[in-house]
């Protein structure tokens, strides 16, 4: 079977904008038949016009999801195992930023909840479809930002520390990010599937612009040196189609090349604790019968 993305079923979030919209443009250049989750159906309908013009007869279906919501995750899960009897590639991408802190429906903090509960959660809903799609790969977008970071697991809600803008908890997040990957990796090995993640390079995107103006402003000055979304979304390409990686798993790259993450995103005994408690923190709430 071709290790290429061609004629195969890639579930991408966060492809509305940025990398995400850039990479499902290549990908649809190459073949793919994708399956873009999105929060808007406006901004959907847009990401699906630019991509079948990037693509003549690209195959794009539309998931409709706020994955700050747990149940929302739940029910894309669900949708995407009804839909696709195949998921070859999974790609977690959607992420964000918050300058101040925030609950969701859940009672979790906001970013938190997107940036590493989300892929957590839809991930381990849809392992047995990507075990039985086998050989598949699971790609999640990390970050350089997670250099310095640490995971508070005494303060996993940001109760008491919620700090520079949100950086630092977008840090933590993207630390999470590789964590997750790396003990999935390991979870995955003999089945055929192979969970990787990257750093895409600072990106000038639409990305963290909703956070107010002196917010905007720090990052149009940032965007000077930033790169173009289809250079950030070279990698995250690179890791879905390429047969170079094929075997390789648990793995952080960077510019299409395997790379040491810091010392905390190496910590294996840290990896597995994360996954239990994010099992623990995405939990289904029990259902109470009547009498």
């Amino acid at each position: 079977m071709s290790t290429g993305v061609g004629g195969k079923r890639v579930v991408i979030t966060g492809a509305t904008s940025g990398i995400g919209l850039a990479a499902a443009r290549q990908l649809a250049v190459l073949g793919a038949e994708l399956a873009i989750v999105a929060r808007s159906p406006k901004r959907a309908v847009a990401a699906v016009a630019q991509i079948e013009t990037a693509a003549n007869n690209a195959t794009v279906d539309v998931l409709i999801a706020d994955l700050a919501s747990q149940a929302a995750v739940r029910r894309l899960a669900d949708e995407i195992l009804e839909r696709y009897a195949r998921v070859d590639v999974l790609v977690n991408n959607a992420g964000a930023i918050y300058a101040a802190r925030q609950l969701t429906s859940d009672g979790v903090e906001l970013t938190w909840a997107v940036n590493h509960l989300a892929p957590f959660l839809l991930t381990t809903r849809l392992i047995e479809r990507l075990k039985a799609s086998a050989p598949a790969r699971v790609i999640t977008t990390s970050s350089g930002a997670h250099h310095g970071a640490r995971i508070p697991f005494d303060d996993l809600n940001a109760d008491r520390a919620y700090r520079g803008m949100g950086f630092t908890r977008y840090g933590e997040t993207k630390l999470a990010n590789i964590l997750f990957t790396a003990e999935l990796g390991r979870r995955l090995e003999g089945t055929g599937v192979t969970a990787n993640c990257f750093h895409p390079g600072f990106v000038g995107t639409e990305f963290n612009r909703n956070n107010g103006g002196l917010m905007r402003l720090a990052m149009r000055a940032a965007h000077l040196f930033a790169r173009r979304p289809e250079q950030g979304a070279e990698t995250l390409v690179w890791l879905a189609d390429s047969a170079e990686v094929a075997g390789t798993s648990g793995a952080y790259f960077v510019d299409k090349h395997l790379a040491t993450p810091d010392a905390a995103a190496r910590d294996a005994e840290a990896a597995e604790r994360l996954w239990r408690v994010s099992e623990d923190q995405t939990r289904e709430p029990a259902r109470t019968t009547g009498h």
